[in-house]
């Protein structure tokens, strides 16, 4: 099964779902800013992608700034909290198929996930 982790105001996640329904893929949609994950399942995401919390958190999202996220010495812990309580400062889309995940920014990465 193929899930994406979606928001459907942001256009490289309408574009990864396109992509993805072209290749004859219709992924279960995961609306993450509705039902945000839990920690656990962040860090489970972030395994997949074998990614660090802080290739993941958005850098330009207004959130990011006001909490200081960029400091020196934030943990991954910390960005973890941050996401959880704020899902709109995870990076999207992010495609999961299996055990792997990409994160669809351009969209084409995704091809590596579901050509593989």
């Amino acid at each position: 099964m193929t899930s994406i982790y979606h928001n459907p105001r942001c256009s490289k996640s309408r574009q990864t779902l396109a992509l993805l329904r072209e290749k004859d893929i219709e992924p279960e949609i995961v609306l993450y800013l509705e039902t945000p994950l839990d920690s656990a399942a962040l860090v489970d995401l972030l395994g997949k992608l074998q990614l660090s919390a802080a290739q993941l958190v958005r850098r330009s999202e207004q959130e990011f700034k006001d909490r200081n996220l960029g400091a020196p010495g934030t943990s991954d812990q910390q960005l973890i909290a941050a996401m959880v309580e704020c899902p709109k400062l995870i990076e999207r889309p992010i495609v999961v198929a299996g055990n792997r995940a990409v994160l669809g920014r351009p969209p084409e990465n995704v091809l590596e996930l579901i050509d593989a």
